[in-house]
């Protein structure tokens, strides 16, 4: 393995050289991408063909990924003293290239040291962050998984040759592909849930500090780590797996899924249960000012419209004011 500190042995040059030459910007096979390709341990220069395919659609925000990915890399003591990005990003579109091949050398490099204890490649990590959600990621056994805010799946290259085992940390939604005698696995950390051809839902650590595991179709195993206590799961019933106890109920909320489809459904909830609602799956801060409005009851379903149209729908219904600061709507009633 790689030490923390031979991803610097390259200068700010030199890297740029490099992708000069893996751009086609310039020609050679010289001894500076010689070395290169014999210290290439995670693939990087296949990724880095693989990013040209994009770079001519989307303009990556270089600055930002950098000083992203070298805090993270600083903190978890992966690299040594961070080297600036600054020198490589200007207007110059070859230069953000630059950088931009820079910061991938960097995040397989992280990778491999990340997970080379749990796999013999080197990962493909996705992550979210708070204003994102519903990103779907296709693996190469065609099974999809659809991402929740602040989530992060991880899985090797060689995923579907010999396993299907996927890392996840936050809340996902799974839809397998079944794979004969290849059962899909994710590892969400303090527990482990395995199936083979199902749709489901996975939050790795809930307001209880316990993996959840809700089954949409099929069937599916939630395992402790240890492998001494489980439970089959079947379409409708919801899991829950602590460090020494372990449940299965019925769920009996129609929003379960609502972060992954967009659609509330109501029949008499509370405003305040809407409201709690629109904040987890619109991403929506609501105030009341008079705290008998949330005690109003909503029936109408709430099917992925844009925050202000459904919040006039709310106001409308009740005879309801309401003024927005920053991202909070503040909700009063007319007067």
């Amino acid at each position: 393995m790689k030490t923390k500190y031979e991803m610097l042995k390259y200068t700010d040059k030199e890297w740029a050289e490099l992708a000069s030459m893996l751009s086609d910007e310039k020609t050679g096979q010289g001894e500076l991408l010689s070395r290169f390709v014999s210290d290439d341990k995670s693939g990087v220069i296949k990724n880095w063909k693989e990013m040209q395919k994009f770079s001519n659609d989307k303009e990556i925000n270089v600055d930002r990924a950098w000083n992203n990915l070298y805090g993270r890399l600083s903190e978890d003591k992966l690299i040594g003293k961070p080297v600036t990005g600054k020198k490589l990003i200007a207007g110059n579109a070859f230069l953000r290239m630059a950088a931009g091949f820079l910061i991938l050398v960097s995040l397989g490099v992280a990778s491999y040291l990340i997970f080379n204890h749990r796999t013999t490649d080197s990962a493909i990590v996705v992550t979210t962050e708070m204003n994102q959600k519903n990103l779907q990621v296709t693996l190469p056994d065609g099974s999809t998984v659809c991402l929740n805010r602040n989530t992060s799946v991880a899985y090797g290259h060689n995923f579907g040759k010999t396993d299907r085992k996927i890392t996840l940390s936050g809340e996902a939604f799974f839809n397998i592909v079944p794979v004969p005698d290849v059962p899909f696995v994710v590892d969400a950390g303090k527990a482990a849930v395995m199936a083979k051809g199902t749709s489901f839902n996975v939050i790795s650590s809930n307001s209880a500090n316990a993996v959840e595991v809700y089954v949409l179709t099929g069937k599916v195993v939630l395992s402790d780590n240890s492998g001494n206590r489980s439970i089959e799961l079947e379409p409708g019933f919801i899991g829950t797996m602590k460090k020494e106890t372990s449940s299965k109920t019925l769920n009996n909320d129609p929003n379960y899924l609502a972060w992954n489809t967009g659609i509330l459904v109501y029949d008499g909830q509370t405003l305040e249960t809407v409201f709690n609602d629109l904040r987890k799956v619109y991403n929506m801060e609501i105030v009341a000012d008079d705290p008998g409005i949330l005690q109003k009851t909503w029936t109408s379903p709430i099917n992925n419209q844009p925050q202000e149209t459904i919040i006039r729908l709310i106001c409308t219904s009740f005879n309801l004011n309401f003024t927005k600061v920053g991202n909070t709507y503040h909700l009063s009633a007319v007067k």
